[in-house]
């Protein structure tokens, strides 16, 4: 072959790289773990050179301690920051804390611990990315968030564990392994209700894979778990329950990282709260309709009223349905449902960014949007979320952030399962 027609060596090596930001090169099964390794070594300088911000952490190991001189009254349990708004969960993971870290005051060892716990949780969500065929180029964005290392290792949240489980039972549920899924599901739900948010879509994707009566079996399930968790706090379950649950909890303007910028009376008004609700379950109801029931290829009538009699969504067609439901789908609709909590939330504080951090990446590709386009987002999205204070603008960009990622995986998945026509062919165009 003459030189003429030979492909220039840089064509040849973009290709190469292009190949290994994809993950079709050889050598990108190694790209997850080399950022994984990187992430330790910046972890472990993160612990050694940043100082450590007390927030909340003494707060948590007050309330561990009158939950071990045997305080079962949730009402009556409380810390420097207020009292325990958290389900018993969170008080058994901390007052496990509590004894590892000679009652808290070893800081640095908890550093630690939540250091191996945020590599861990990292580790999940790369392997969740992968078993829903993510390309290795926005790997990078898991590992580079300044605000996600500082949530886990300088301020010792209880999201972080929150978000761990929720990791794991998508990893779970991606392996079809449902009932270990909602155990792990209802677990981390058992830390913090913040969970909750996913519910609707782990609820439509347990409709899909395995009919109604199966579903409310798992329902069923996950409610027992929460009983058992609040078993000791029985002979107060009014005010464990007011406590822990509180869905009317009222929020203070001056904390708010998201709706800054409609000011403080708007803020505290019933009527944004009212308007809040209404557009959080009207664009559940959107995405449910046009978007998650997809894989059923029947109209929604149709499904509700199998549903109501509790058969199948379409009776001789669940093998073939529950195949349609794939890694990529199970993790789209469950980050899209907790996107969605996200938008419409009353208020967020910083750490609520741990489950906006991890999804983000993954939702901004799977909207389709233009690689570079997907970076600059990703940028404007940690800008806001590093302001602090927060302030106007900042503001303004979190809820812009939010409604971006929300409105383009809606139409981004616009054409998934359209050429699906009869049982399995929903895999030529299945997410």
């Amino acid at each position: 072959m003459s030189r003429e027609n030979e492909t220039p060596r840089h064509v040849v090596v973009l290709r190469r790289l292009k190949d290994f930001a994809l993950g079709a090169h050889p050598l990108s099964k190694y790209g997850a773990p080399l950022l994984l390794l990187l992430d330790a070594l910046l972890c472990s300088l993160i612990i050694s050179k940043v100082a450590y911000t007390e927030i909340d952490w003494k707060a948590y190991m007050e309330q561990i301690e009158q939950y071990i001189h045997g305080e079962r009254d949730y009402t009556k349990i409380k810390g420097g920051t207020g009292p325990l708004v958290y389900p018993a969960a969170h008080v058994y993971i901390y007052w496990a804390l509590y004894h590892i870290t000679s009652k808290g005051r070893d800081i640095l060892l908890a550093q630690r611990i939540f250091g191996v716990l945020y590599l861990a949780t990292i580790a999940v969500v790369m392997a969740c990315y992968r078993r829903a065929k993510a390309p290795l180029y926005i790997f990078p964005l898991l590992i580079l968030s300044k605000r996600l290392h500082s949530i886990f290792i300088l301020r010792l949240f209880n999201d972080c564990f929150a978000v761990f489980f929720l990791w794991v039972a998508i990893y779970a549920f991606q392996r079809r392994m449902w009932t270990l899924g909602s155990l792990t599901y209802s677990w981390g739900l058992g830390i913090k209700m913040s969970l909750l948010l996913a519910l609707p879509a782990i609820g439509v994707m347990h409709f899909l894979v395995r009919g109604v009566q199966a579903s409310v079996k798992q329902a069923w399930l996950m409610l027992q778990i929460q009983i058992i968790l609040a078993y000791p706090f029985s002979k107060y379950l009014l005010g464990y329950l007011g406590r822990a649950f509180e869905l009317s909890r009222l929020f203070l303007f001056k904390w708010t990282v998201n709706w800054r910028f409609v000011g403080e009376e708007t803020f505290l008004s019933k009527e944004f709260s009212v308007a809040l609700l209404v557009g959080h379950i009207s664009t559940l109801v959107l995405f449910i309709t046009t978007r998650w029931l997809k894989p059923a290829e029947k109209p929604v009538t149709e499904l509700i009223a199998n549903a109501l009699r509790l058969e199948a969504p379409l009776e001789n067609m669940q093998h073939a349905i529950s195949i349609r439901i794939s890694p990529n789908y199970i993790l789209t609709t469950i980050l899209t449902a907790n996107a969605i909590g996200m938008l419409f939330a009353r208020s967020l504080h910083y750490q609520f960014y741990a489950y906006i951090a991890l999804a983000t990446p993954f939702l901004l590709w799977r909207s389709g949007m233009h690689p570079i386009l997907q970076y600059i987002l990703w940028a404007a999205q940690e800008w806001a979320w590093n302001v602090y204070p927060s302030t106007d603008a900042s503001s303004m960009v979190v809820v812009g952030m939010l409604s971006v990622t929300v409105a383009s995986i809606w139409w981004g998945t616009r054409k998934d399962f359209v050429h699906a026509k009869g049982e399995g062919a929903a895999s030529k165009k299945s997410i």
